[in-house]
């Protein structure tokens, strides 16, 4: 960020943000026993969550979007999740705090996902995160999504500041790909939703944080340190 002031920090919503695997575990498993199957492993439903409702269908039975049922039970598995949005679902260990930071250096943040806007929007609303979001862009706003920049850039532009005013936090390699794309610095939420096997060092971000805490001390040491 060489030059430029830190003004915003943004988040991708699933896995890097709140914790929502527990919740989608159950509505999975439920969706899994009306079927007359057995469940699935928590951590087999955790490591899909970052690769959306087609994923979990596509591992909890076994198809692809071209089988005759995966269209109805992808609309069944949205319709659970809808009504369980925050049964489980909690910020991760860190993450209010590193929120309330954020707002006592009057540093906006946000939330740039690839969650639809009818699951995302309410998601944010009953989880009260204090400060509020400033900006939340979702698929339905723009015609590409991650790991086009095209999310982030219209991010910045709600937010009145420049990619390189941002900091952009993700938990997948197309967060990262976008927020390289957009001319902004990354940090790689190592404690997301990763595949068995899979390193967030992996993804040349400019920094990989394990936890929230290791990323707010980045956030502030590299970045709002510099900035003052």
């Amino acid at each position: 960020m060489s030059g430029a002031s830190l003004r915003a920090v943004l988040f991708d919503l699933d896995g890097t943000l709140l914790d929502t695997a527990p919740d989608f575990a159950t509505v999975t498993n439920r969706l899994l026993a009306e079927e007359g199957r057995d469940p699935l492993p928590f951590a087999t439903v955790r490591a899909a969550v970052s690769h959306g409702s087609r994923a979990l269908v596509e591992r909890a039975f076994g198809i692809d979007t071209a089988h005759a049922d995966f269209a109805r039970l992808r609309a069944r598995l949205l319709e659970l999740y809808a009504a369980n949005l925050l049964v489980d679902t909690v910020p991760f260990p860190g993450m209010t705090g590193l929120l309330a930071a954020l707002g006592d250096h009057a540093l906006a943040w946000g939330v740039v996902t690839n969650k639809p806007e009818w699951l995302a929007a309410p998601l944010l609303e009953r989880a009260a995160l204090k400060p509020r979001h400033a900006v939340l862009v979702c698929p339905d706003h723009v015609r590409n999504t991650k790991p086009d920049p095209e999310p982030l850039l219209l991010a910045c532009t709600q937010l009145g500041c420049a990619p390189a005013e941002a900091v952009y936090i993700g938990d997948h390699y197309r967060d990262i790909e976008a927020g390289r794309r957009a001319g902004m610095p990354t940090i790689a939420a190592g404690w997301g939703y990763l595949e068995v096997g899979e390193s967030a060092l992996d993804w040349a971000a400019d920094h990989t944080a394990d936890t929230v805490d290791e990323a707010r001390r980045i956030v502030f040491g590299r970045y709002v340190a510099a900035s003052a």
